[in-house]
């Protein structure tokens, strides 16, 4: 019962064109759909759904929503009143509110941010398909990304004003959603004010995740890659096509991923991200890193912070 794994997200570009050359040609989706009104729907070769990208026209760069499916239909009812008993307003938006896909529940976390539950998206089987597979099909284009991972998000921070949404974020996942929560950072004298969160449903490290900044926001959303090797595939890819290119490939301590991150052409950034790091499991000890060890967190090699990381973001 309740949220399985991340389904979809759905951003903003400001040149579709543009946008839809970069999700095929550099990550190796595939569009599978182009609705009445110019929005491109696209999925990876290792996902069985119909979509888990919907590039949006816009004159900025960002995010519209996330998505998460939920096992069952029945579900949506359940965490309605759940998140409507929390203090939050819903929404059941009709099937084929958006393309391809049945009712959804939709609300805004704490942070803003908007998110949706849904059960049920045409299932149109992964490249390989079902029977006697493959382990990877032969008109892989880029970087031939499996599936769509996770998303950060940032959250507005502002101890002087006693604002966190990073902290009220975590708590609504999992007092309501039912997340568990695999790491944190922690800050401030006592070290007990949440900066960082990774919380999961499924087995790996994190289906989402928040960071503390001066605003909400998007900071990256990830596809995932077999290894080390195919990380470093990527970038060389990414150079080919002169994509513009965040952070080299590394290490993160936190979730001990393999990882590169870049930005598509609007300035959304990217992340291919290797190696599940660990199992999840709800029994799991949370991981817990301290303000004086968060560089070595997020770049293991270097242990080292760059600003910009955290204060460039959509």
């Amino acid at each position: 019962m309740g949220v399985m794994r991340i389904g979809h997200i759905s951003i903003k570009v400001m040149d579709i064109a543009a946008a839809v050359n970069h999700y095929e040609n550099v990550l190796g989706m595939k569009t599978t759909h182009i609705d009445a009104r110019g929005n491109v729907y696209l999925k990876c070769w290792d996902e069985w759904d119909k979509f888990s990208v919907i590039l949006t026209s816009s004159d900025r760069a960002g995010m519209n929503h996330v998505a998460y499916k939920v096992e069952n239909d029945a579900d949506l009812d359940v965490l309605k009143r759940r998140v409507e008993e929390y203090g939050i307003k819903t929404e059941i938006l009709h099937p084929e509110a958006l393309p391809f896909i049945g009712r959804m529940l939709t609300f805004n976390l704490p942070s803003g941010h908007e998110m949706r539950l849904y059960a049920k998206k045409e299932c149109v089987g992964t490249a390989v398909g079902t029977m006697n597979p493959d382990p990877w099909p032969d008109d892989l284009r880029g970087a031939g990304v499996h599936w769509l991972d996770h998303c950060l998000l940032m959250c507005e921070m502002n101890p002087e004003k006693g604002i966190n949404k990073v902290a009220e974020n975590t708590k609504f996942m999992m007092e309501v959603l039912d997340f568990y929560l695999a790491e944190q950072v922690v800050v401030g004298p006592d070290q007990n004010i949440q900066a960082a969160t990774w919380l999961f449903r499924s087995s790996t490290p994190h289906d989402i995740a928040f960071v503390a900044g001066p605003r909400q926001g998007l900071h990256h959303f990830a596809f995932f890659l077999d290894s080390w090797h195919d990380v470093l595939k990527a970038a060389d890819i990414m150079a080919k096509n002169k994509v513009r290119i965040d952070v080299a490939p590394t290490r993160h301590g936190i979730t001990r991923g393999e990882t590169i991150y870049f930005f598509d052409p609007s300035g959304n950034r990217n992340e291919t991200f290797a190696g599940l790091g660990y199992l999840a499991q709800p029994d799991r000890p949370v991981t817990t890193w301290g303000e004086e060890f968060l560089g070595r967190g997020i770049f293991y090699h270097t242990g080292e912070l760059n600003a910009a990381f955290t204060d460039v973001y959509t």
